[in-house]
């Protein structure tokens, strides 16, 4: 039996409202979930699948026939392949094995009419969606009750609470579109009120994982968000300078939920295959310039009038991160590194570190790449930069975000833009500040573009190997040849003698 459950009820008195509730639990699903839809017939099972399935395809007009008499209709849609099974005309459970159902549930999304038929052969961990007809209320009245049971439990109750943050805060009747995520646990919505979008930012609180080294977890070493309540905190601090960071209509800091600015669909970069928009690259490395002559605080205020400390990008992050190319890349194309190796690497990598850790501190966003980048034409200055995903920003070398930007991990940047862009920020840095120095910031440079380089092929084999995420493979050539580009630096000479002996490069899938 199910070890927990979880359940809330809601009231629709039309289809309209039914629908609704369809495309709520629709972009709670991920692959491997099992939904059952429970009730009498003419209760409404077909009409919430059908709304569901047509919401997921991304096509209202999709024909969603009823399975009763082929028992199983499967869909293969965008974000998973689903299998709609109707079993109100299966004469027991055994007939269940030649519908080949646990195939579908094993990496896709079951959603099945009339569960009882099942009975013994339903999942421990599943969705159930119970139908009840209210005709005292009117003939389109129901009531529905959605049941978390199992692991699902929790994403019920958090469905729960995601519907009355929304009611709360008047998007309760919102249209909601699902986002594509990125690499993390935290989902995005579109919600659109009344003709004007807003963004959803879901982030559930990052669970600890296990401990890696001194007792501590990856992410505390390296100095990952647990909430939200570091992007609120960087958010406001962006914008009190000056940048375009998207303003926060409401936050729950409890439970990880945000109303955001949308700050539109402008990227910085064009084509197929997408190559940089080299104006648009300029004005984000012109931001970067006046954001390192800024005096930026470490300690910054949250609505709840609590603060929030930023960390420091020190040495133990820097490594921690750089590590993950032994633990995970290096494995990942077949090879190991022995205990003698491993500490050569650390002693190499805190020697390179020794002058960046050294010299300016500041802010660093920490993914200030394209896709957290948005192009706002309509403002002015700095402001057209619109700014995302800066929820690990750190107090570090200021080399580290000009290096995420000129090497990004997600476009070809070519080697004549990178130059252009970095002697671009030189000239803005020597013009405000004459204690900056060239040479000494292209050195750092190189470093910060070496290390990020390393820890992106630590992480896309990670994502690959641990997460079965293997689309994030294709970016590896480029990160590789990033990773090449860096280490021709004097001062990386040590490490790209270490990295020519011990890795291999990424020369394909």
């Amino acid at each position: 039996m199910p070890t927990s459950e979880t359940r809330f009820i809601v009231s629709v008195d039309n289809e309209e409202a039914t629908q609704r509730l369809a495309v709520e639990l629709a972009n709670a699903l991920e692959p491997g979930d099992f939904i059952t839809l429970s009730g009498d017939l003419g209760a409404g099972k077909t009409a919430f699948a059908r709304a569901l399935i047509r919401y997921l395809a991304g096509d209202p007009d999709l024909a969603v026939p009823s399975p009763t008499f082929t028992l199983m209709q499967v869909y293969e849609l965008p974000r998973f392949t689903l299998a709609h099974a109707d079993l109100y005309r299966l004469s027991g459970p055994d007939e269940l094995t030649e519908l080949g159902l646990e195939d579908i549930a094993a990496n896709g999304v079951v959603l099945m009419e009339w569960p009882d038929r099942a009975e013994g052969r339903l999942p421990m961990d599943r969705i159930d969606v119970a139908f009840t007809l209210a005709a005292s209320r009117g003939n389109t009245h129901r009531d529905i009750c959605i049941t978390g049971y199992g692991t699902l439990a929790q994403r019920v109750a958090r469905m729960d609470l995601l519907r009355r943050f929304l009611h709360r805060n008047g998007y309760g009747l919102a249209t909601r579109q699902r986002m594509q995520g990125d690499a993390s646990t935290r989902l995005y919505e579109r919600v659109i009120r009344d003709g004007q979008p807003a963004i959803l930012m879901n982030a559930p609180r990052r669970p600890d994982g296990p401990p890696v080294r001194d007792g501590k977890p990856y992410s505390q070493i390296a100095h990952l968000a647990e909430d939200v309540r570091p992007f609120v905190a960087m958010a406001d601090g962006l914008r009190a300078l000056g940048f375009s960071a998207p303003e926060i209509y409401a936050a729950d800091l409890d439970h990880g939920f945000l109303l955001l600015e949308d700050l539109g669909p402008e990227t910085f970069v064009s084509g197929s295959p997408t190559a940089p928009i080299p104006a648009r690259y300029g004005a984000a490395t012109d931001l970067l310039a006046e954001l390192h002559g800024r005096e930026v605080a470490a300690m910054l205020p949250l609505p709840d009038g609590t603060t929030y400390a930023l960390p420091a990008y020190d040495r133990h992050a820097f490594l921690i991160e750089a590590e993950l190319l032994l633990d995970w890349y290096i494995p990942h194309r077949g090879l190991a590194v022995d205990d003698a190796g491993r500490e050569a690497f650390r002693e190499l990598w805190l020697t390179a570190l020794k002058p960046a850790l050294a010299g300016q501190q500041t802010w660093v966003l920490r993914d200030y790449h394209s896709p957290n980048l948005i192009w706002l034409p309509q403002r002015e200055g700095h402001r057209r930069v619109g700014l995302l995903d800066f929820q690990d920003a750190l107090i570090g070398p200021t080399g580290y975000d000009v290096a995420s930007l000129l090497q990004d991990a997600r476009v070809d940047v070519p080697e004549a833009l990178e130059r252009e862009l970095l002697a671009r920020y030189a000239a803005l840095r020597s013009e405000a500040s004459p204690s900056f120095d060239p040479a000494e910031f292209a050195a750092i440079y190189a470093v910060m573009a070496a290390q990020r380089a390393t820890k992106i092929l630590g992480i896309f084999a990670r994502l690959d190997r641990r997460d079965g995420k293997p689309q994030y493979l294709r970016h590896m050539p480029r990160v590789w040849r990033y990773l090449q580009r860096s280490l021709r630096h004097p001062a990386l000479s040590g490490l790209a003698e270490w990295y020519n002996e011990n890795v291999p490069a990424f020369d394909g899938l």
